[in-house]
């Protein structure tokens, strides 16, 4: 079968080869994978990729062989999942507990860009509990994880602010649930009780100013590439403020999120209360289009790539 792989000596660093097919476990089904969502994570990963590393996270496609241990879905089931690399491909094994089916209604293409940044945005909110009437900060908020946390958050009833990089980044982030929009993050300000940071450096160094007594910072992303700096008497003088760090892969991998976190994000999309914005579909012989253009930030929301014969 077809697969994208990193190559080194061609100009885009990418190319689509013949690999070998995949043998799934008794506890995966296969996949023929017809929508992949493009991370930035994947995309920085790949610029320093030996030849012949295969990326791909986010997958949505059709199920053509159910697992055997009969766990998951049946053939033919439209379905959306993760795999820890690989998803850039005809076909791939996904484990049942990565996976959900998905409404006829819902794209494929909409529903591959739910697993990485829409359970990040659920784990991420989910540390403090419930979120009526707390004041949550969100670095990044433009990007996948931020749109959906802004959203998810604006639902469970909290006082949301979309930290942006420009102005430009931050149009429409209040027709998601934002209640204040800010360009940068200040070390001055209001208290937040619960600040989603990827950014890095200097804005992590910010949330540990801005962080209530008993409020929560969670790590998840250093998009600056930046260390972070602060007074750790400016943290543990506050009174009794969390630092935590959040990755959605180790969450996945150690069975902390998955199957029902991921159908209760493609219902709330199929029924139009979770948007998705879907900036750049291309098929995967342009995925170099795709990963400069979130690497250079000219879109805000998700990239897609369309797998194998466009429009199956």
């Amino acid at each position: 079968m077809n697969a994208l792989v990193a190559a080194l000596g061609v100009p885009d660093g990418i190319e689509i080869r013949d690999v070998a097919e995949p043998e799934p476990r008794s506890d995966q089904v296969l996949v023929d994978v017809r929508a992949a969502s493009v991370n930035r994570g994947e995309c920085s990963a790949l610029r320093a990729a030996e030849d012949g590393w295969r990326p791909g996270w986010d997958v949505a496609g059709i199920v053509t062989r159910a697992a055997a241990d009969t766990s998951g879905p049946r053939e033919g089931a439209r379905v959306v999942g993760w795999v820890n690399g690989g998803a850039w491909a005809e076909r791939v094994a996904v484990r049942t507990d990565h996976l959900a089916e998905i409404a006829n209604d819902l794209s494929l293409e909409i529903a591959s860009t739910l697993p990485v940044a829409g359970l990040t945005a659920v784990g991420l909110l989910a540390v403090t509990g419930t979120l009526l009437g707390r004041r949550v900060a969100i670095t990044g908020a433009a990007g996948g994880v931020g749109r959906f946390a802004i959203q998810l958050a604006h639902m469970a009833g909290a006082h949301v602010t979309a930290i942006v990089g420009n102005p430009e980044r931050g149009e429409g982030l209040d027709d998601l649930g934002a209640d204040d929009i800010v360009v940068g993050f200040a070390a001055e300000g209001e208290p937040f009780d619960l600040v989603l940071e990827s950014a890095g450096g200097a804005s992590l160094a910010a949330a540990v100013s801005r962080v209530s007594p008993e409020g929560v910072i969670v790590s998840f992303g250093n998009s600056s590439g930046e260390p972070a700096t602060f007074d750790p008497r400016t943290f543990y003088r506050k009174g009794a403020p969390t630092l935590l760090g959040y990755f959605v892969t180790y969450e996945l991998l150690h069975g902390r999120t998955g199957t029902s976190r991921l159908a209760a994000l493609a219902s709330l999309v199929a029924e139009g209360r979770l948007t998705s914005k879907v900036d750049l579909v291309v098929p995967w012989e342009r995925v170099a289009e795709a990963i400069d253009a979130l690497i250079e930030r000219r879109i805000s929301g998700k990239a897609v790539l369309t797998i194998g014969t466009t429009g199956r």
